[in-house]
């Protein structure tokens, strides 16, 4: 019988070629832990081109894990097990292995062609080198042909089974069962028999080796969590759960118009995926056109929604600035990627902030939100929706590559948990004014075809009360002002900032926005076990920025604003509270890690 070692938590990077399924066994490989009851926080890194070079560095794919029984909050700076499929894997990532860490390696992806291709030296290797590591050298290829070989599949089909034995053994490893991820084969290969016996095959291979390797095992045991029901959901996951809750809870259907982009597009088929529910989903031409269908849907009386990243924004301003005049509820999913223009689509980056506040023509303001982890998603997406309805605006909604592609556990709530949202429908009225206020700004929402309350709309400025055109000089900044006083009485619903840890006076605090999150909060702990006099507080509702936030900032000696831009959140806390704040910046396409905060505050304190 094998001793199995007890672990608190675990990071693993699996890597290879794109098309390798890494992303595949990565997914089943979470999927299996949160049925488990871990912790997790997950993040993938995708090659920017759709078939870069096999064997190269530049077109390796790479999932990254990090579970346990303890908090956690990231994907980890270094990893403790690499499972690489070729030598490029291996180059690429071996830096951020831990000493001692283990390698689990697909030997034919070591061949002399494929090691040139890395970078080593053709004849030499590198896996035979690596005294101070565990290293496990599998002939993944080798057992899949063997097992397949009587199979009527193709040579391809047998090759990227290797991912399934590799799946098998770092699940033996890690006492992890097969029957989650052999359900959802059967799912997958339901109407493909053949592929489905080939990779259940492969993946119980994968197992038995680790069995009869008589390797050391470990055990990962789940976190003690509160009770509910749970299931692992990615950022863009959680953000149409959000948003589709907010509809039911509103009475109302939702329409989703996107174009597809980098890393916007799976939330079209999220959407798509949710018809049941009443949601209707579109696939727009450009970006312009799937604004401003978006709008058209809400004139409607349905929740419009839409989603881009990075240059589609751009693109959709004009509409922004429609459906601000208009005065309708439209929320838009900006997924952050690096830039500007194509930039790195696969990369993920905090660069549209500036953008989402001050980047529409005229006197425009939006409320925008960030989510701080894919989880929370869900939370800001609903309360999102629930001011884009209730005060009949757009809204604004940044999220980013690393949150849209990470995961983790989220708790279902409960129906009871949820805040009510009241779309301000026109009821009756005798003396009906289009642009009418109620107390705080709001004007009704008709649905078109009403009896008796035509009315006009368009772009073109209007008239207070009747919504007529209007070009007089005074009417115009009245409404501008009027409009402005709307976004004004949002502020006032803001959750008040809160210290999240540290004490809530000291030399220094870390302020923090969007996917930012999970790192500075690991961070902070290695930094109060060391005695540092640190704090941290982060911003999920960005604009109108919060009241108490100035309180908050002036207990603290220096503030530090870590951003993944050049420094866009610093110039707004800058310019509101005439603070100098120190920038701590990253453009890399790549979160922060945990060291790189840690350092940056000990250098400052």
């Amino acid at each position: 019988m094998i001793f199995k070692k007890i672990l608190e938590q675990v990071t693993i990077l699996f890597a290879g070629n794109s098309g390798d399924g890494i992303q595949f066994i990565g997914r089943q490989f979470t999927n299996t832990s949160a049925f488990l009851g871990n912790n997790l926080s997950t993040l993938s890194d995708f090659p920017a081109e759709i078939r870069a070079p096999r064997d190269t560095l530049a077109g390796i794919s790479g999932f990254q894990i990090h579970f346990g029984s303890v908090e956690i909050t990231s994907p980890g700076d270094f990893f403790d097990v690499l499972v690489v499929m070729n030598a490029a894997a291996l180059k690429k990532n071996f830096p951020f292995l831990k000493k001692g860490g283990k390698i689990i390696a697909n030997t034919m992806g070591f061949t002399s062609k494929s090691l040139q291709l890395a970078g080593y030296t053709p004849d030499v290797d590198p896996l035979k080198e690596l005294y101070d590591y565990d290293v496990y050298p599998l002939d993944m290829i080798g057992h899949s042909h063997k097992l397949l070989q009587n199979f009527n599949i193709s040579q391809k089909d047998k090759e990227v089974a290797k991912n399934m034995f590799a799946l098998g053994f770092i699940y033996w490893l890690y006492s992890r069962p097969l029957g989650y991820t052999e359900y959802c084969l059967k799912q997958i290969f339901k109407k493909n028999t053949k592929l489905l016996q080939a990779n259940l095959n492969v993946l119980r291979a994968g197992y038995n080796f680790g069995e009869i390797s008589e390797t050391e095992r470990f055990i990962v045991k789940s976190s003690n969590r509160p009770s509910g029901i749970y299931r692992n959901v990615t950022g863009n996951q959680s953000i149409t759960l959000g948003l589709a809750t907010a509809a039911i809870q509103a009475g109302l259907n939702l329409f989703y118009a996107g174009y597809p982009i980098t890393p916007a597009s799976d939330l079209l088929n999220y959407f798509a995926s949710y018809k049941n529910l009443g949601i209707k989903s579109f696939q727009a031409e450009d970006e312009i056109s799937a604004i401003t269908s978006a709008i058209g849907a809400s004139y409607a009386g349905d929740l419009g929604v839409t989603g881009t990243s990075g240059p589609g924004m751009a693109l959709k301003q004009e509409g922004l600035g429609l459906a601000f005049m208009l005065e309708l509820p439209l929320v838009i999913i900006n997924v952050q990627r690096g830039g500007p223009s194509t930039g790195l689509p696969t990369k993920t980056e905090q660069s549209d902030l500036l953008q989402a506040i001050y980047g529409c023509h005229g006197e425009v303001s939006i409320p925008v939100l960030a989510p701080s982890s894919p989880s929370r998603a869900f939370t800001v997406a609903f309360y999102a929706a629930k001011i884009a309805i209730e005060h009949m605006t757009p809204v604004i909604l940044l999220s980013d590559g690393y949150l849209a592609n990470g995961s983790e556990l989220w708790r279902f709530p409960k129906t009871y948990q949820l805040d009510t949202i009241c779309p301000p429908f026109l009821k009756n009225s005798k003396n009906y004014s289009p642009y009418q206020r109620d107390e705080i700004g709001v004007r009704r929402w008709v649905k078109p075809g009403l009896a008796g309350y035509e009315h006009r709309i368009g772009g073109l400025e209007k008239e207070d009360e009747t919504g007529n055109i209007s070009y007089d000089p005074k009417n115009h900044e009245k409404m501008v002002k009027l409009r402005q006083k709307k976004i004004d009485f949002i502020k006032k619903k803001w959750p008040k900032p809160r210290i999240d840890s540290g004490k809530k006076t000291g030399k220094l605090l870390i302020l923090s926005w969007g996917s930012t999150y999970g790192i500075v909060r690991a961070a902070i702990k290695i930094l109060l076990s060391e005695g540092k006099s640190v704090s941290h507080s982060h911003l999920e509702y960005i604009y109108p920025l919060p009241n108490g936030l100035d309180t908050i900032l002036q207990n603290f000696k220096k503030v530090l604003i870590p951003e993944l831009n050049n420094g866009q959140l610093i110039h707004i806390i800058r310019d509101q509270f005439l603070i100098d704040a120190i920038p701590f910046s990253k453009i890399q396409g790549i979160p922060f890690t945990i060291f790189e905060i840690v350092e940056k505050v000990r250098e400052i304190i």
